[in-house]
């Protein structure tokens, strides 16, 4: 070593060429990582521009392909149904994966494994992955592949794929990768956000329109038409429907917007696992992402017009599930995520609607129904005729339920069906009297088979007579109500329409309200016609038993009378010779006679024998005979039945004793005559009136004895007018 310092000796030739590919090495390495963040920056400076779109995506696409050095980039998006959709894509020559198209993930490709994982992932041969998906990967010319996942908001959103047609892929592709993604994933999320943020004010907006609608009591037509606006705006589908469920399990549409099968008005079966079967299953929102394998006749009708996908939300009312409100559209409609949870808040609004509607509706009918009732159970209460009451509540029943024709019918011990009273609209009903007999699937049959209240929906194709009645009357359906006396079925109040939708649900069981009405009138007449019946048996035995007292005392106690006045008139004429026996004799005569005239006067006054022997007119005329002011008489010379004679007789009797004692009249007239199967009779006078039932003239007694013959005694007496006794008595007993 010398003063200047170690001899530094050059390293060998080979040593310094390898510190220059070193070297050489990491200058690409900067180039390529400077490159890379140029890239980055670029990438973000796009992304940041405001916005998400189809221009963004193939500028992404592009700059990562120029930055990786690759010749192929795609930007995927996951949908819900399994697949992938190409968003974006670049590459230096053409290939199947363009935007636009939708990929089954049907084999461990990239796009596959990191919807698996939610990692980045890397093939590097595709030579013997299996799958149609790989398969169009090898046709393209692709040999290897790398991804990495899209995550937005803590959520798989898609995958950024770079491939190339030959392989390996440089180290850490994927990793490389990321960095594009994470970019992309916080553009997506912030113009989520914004979107989320807009979309969330043009929802407030359209339910706070539904809600005022709601709030002004609209009617649920008006609702349900503003639903369906909104709702296809707003989800960006075309297609919206309402439907009402049916309490036989098919579903009615109540509104519907667009073209398609579903129109207003039509009814579906729930018979497959459509959206509108599923809510009503579950009670729960629910989607159809495609209906091409939907079976049942909605999936049919679906298909038929080109709806590919819908959602649905349930119409809650009272704690029941009352309808569904579904959306949808074709194949090229997507669904947006949570579309269902978007509509229920509609159908809140929707359900709202409804129960103030109805509960309006059920107060204003309640009203209704409760008044009449009450004017039913008036008539009821107050005894009225059992026709009055029929007719009443036939013609009450058929307003208040909107029916065309309402019939009340007896079922006779014979089987048939005997119209008791009917109402209708246009003449259709059942006519007053009709016998028919009670068979085939009639609603009198049903309602006397069951003793329930039923319906029959349409009559097309029913057998029986009853029922070809009704076909030939225009009747299409009927509901009925039992009408149960004393445990029996008695008979049925029958409603029915000529118009082609039946009688609404539940109609069967207000009508049974009425139909107690009338099985109380039933039995109230029945009641009164037995206690009619009963009193008339009294007053013809009491009757009878006048005419064996007075027919006893003529054939007992008279003929003792007669026989002792003959016995004394034989024993006078030989006491000639005898004064104070002729004397004792005369006195014993005088008595005698004196107690059969008296005797003949009681018997007279317990039933005279000209009544029973000549009739009324003849009695009536021995009673002016005895007035003492004139009488005029006018009764038919006639025969009725013994106790109506009797009790006309007596009214008469007592009428005549009254003018005589208290009338003050000039003269009184007595007539009798037959009106609709009642004897008619009128005593009246032109004396000073006043007269009245209770006042102890006698005629109290009178109004018992007609009473008991299901009669009626009337007095008018105007003070200064005259007195007017009036007697309806009817002929034959009541039933």
């Amino acid at each position: 070593m010398d003063a200047d310092g170690p001899i530094r000796s050059a390293p060998p030739a080979g040593i310094a060429g390898e510190g220059h590919d070193r070297a050489d090495e990491r200058r690409e390495r900067d180039l390529v990582l400077a490159e890379e963040q140029a890239a980055l920056r670029r990438v973000a400076a796009v992304v940041a521009g405001g916005g998400i779109s189809a221009d963004v995506f193939a500028a992404v696409t592009e700059e990562v392909g120029k930055a990786l050095g690759l010749p192929y980039v795609d930007m995927l998006r996951y949908e819900p149904d399994g697949t992938a959709t190409v968003i974006g894509a670049w590459g230096e020559r053409e290939h199947p994966f363009s935007v636009g198209t939708r990929w089954a993930l049907d084999g461990p490709t990239i796009t596959a494994r990191v919807r698996e994982t939610g990692a980045p992932a890397r093939v590097d041969d595709y030579t013997d992955v299996p799958g149609a998906f790989a398969e169009t990967v090898r046709g393209a010319g692709i040999r290897a592949a790398a991804g990495a996942p899209i995550i937005v908001d803590a959520a798989l959103w898609g995958v950024m794929v770079t491939a190339a047609d030959r392989g390996p892929l440089p180290d850490r592709i994927e990793q490389r990768l990321a960095g594009f993604t994470e970019l992309v994933a916080t553009a997506l999320s912030q113009t989520q956000a914004r979107e989320e943020l807009r979309q969330l004010a043009k929802e407030q907006s359209a339910l706070r329109r539904v809600a005022t609608l709601v709030a002004r009591g609209a009617l649920p037509a008006d609702v349900f038409a503003a639903v369906a606006g909104e709702v296809a705006q707003l989800l960006e589908l075309p297609l919206v429907e309402m439907s009402r469920y049916e309490p036989d399990g098919t579903a009615t549409v109540i509104s519907a917007v667009g073209e398609h099968a579903f129109a207003t008005g039509t009814n579906w079966s729930l018979d497959g696992p459509s959206l509108a079967a599923q809510v009503k299953r579950t009670g729960l929102p629910a989607r159809v992402d495609d209906y091409a394998h939907v079976p049942g006749s909605i999936g049919e009708a679906a298909r038929a017009t080109g709806v590919h996908a819908g959602v649905g939300a349930p119409i809650i009312v009272g704690g029941d599930v009352w309808g569904v409100v579904s959306a949808g559209g074709g194949a090229r409609v997507p669904l947006a995520r949570g579309a269902e949870g978007r509509l229920s808040q509609f159908t809140e609004l929707v359900a709202t609607a409804i129960s103030n509607t109805q509960a309006r509706e059920d107060l204003q009918r309640l009203a209704d129904e409760q008044a009449a009732l009450r004017r039913l159970a008036t008539l009821v209460a107050q005894d009225a005729e059992p026709r009055a009451i029929f007719d009443a509540v036939a013609e009450e029943t058929g307003r208040l339920l909107r029916a065309t024709t309402v019939n009340l019918a007896h079922f006779a011990p014979d089987g048939v069906n005997v119209t008791m009273s009917g109402w209708s609209l246009r003449g259709v009903h059942v006519p007053t009297g009709t016998r028919i007999p009670i068979d085939g699937g009639s609603i009198n049959a049903i309602v006397r088979r069951t003793a329930r209240p039923a319906r029959c929906d349409t009559y097309e194709g029913v057998e029986g007579d009853l029922a070809a009645h009704l076909r030939r009357l225009g009747i299409r359906s009927e509901v009925g109500a039992p009408v149960v006396v004393e445990g029996h079925v008695w008979g049925a109040l029958i409603a029915g329409t000529d118009e082609p939708e039946p009688l609404p649900r539940g109609t069967e069981h207000r009508l049974a309200e009425f139909a107690e009405l009338i099985a109380t009138a039933v039995a109230n007449a029945t009641a009164r016609s037995e206690l009619v019946a009963s009193r008339a048996r009294i007053v013809e035995a009491a009757y009878d038993e006048r005419r064996r007292v007075v027919r006893d005392l003529h054939d007992g106690a008279q003929q003792r009378f007669v026989q002792t006045i003959m016995t004394l008139q034989l024993a006078r004429r030989r006491s000639d010779d005898d004064p104070d026996m002729a004397g004792l004799i005369d006195e014993g005569l005088e008595s005698a006679r004196a107690g059969l005239d008296e005797l003949r006067e009681l018997a007279h006054g317990i039933h005279p024998a000209i009544l029973t022997n000549h009739g009324l007119a003849a009695a009536v005329e021995s009673l002016a005979d005895r007035a003492p002011l004139p009488v005029e008489i006018d009764i038919p010379d006639e025969r009725y039945p013994p106790s109506v004679e009797s009790a006309a007789y007596f009214v008469a009797a007592e009428a005549l004793t009254n003018v005589a004692k208290y009338a003050r009249a000039n003269s009184v007239r007595v007539t009798a005559a037959t009106v609709d199967g009642r004897l008619r009779l009128e005593v009246r006078d032109d004396g000073v009136g006043g007269a009245r039932s209770s006042s102890g003239s006698g005629l109290s007694g009178l109004e018992d004895r007609v009473a008991a013959l299901d009669g009626a005694l009337t007095i008018d007496s105007p003070p200064g007018g005259g007195t007017r006794v009036g007697a309806e008595i009817p002929l034959a007993p009541a039933r």
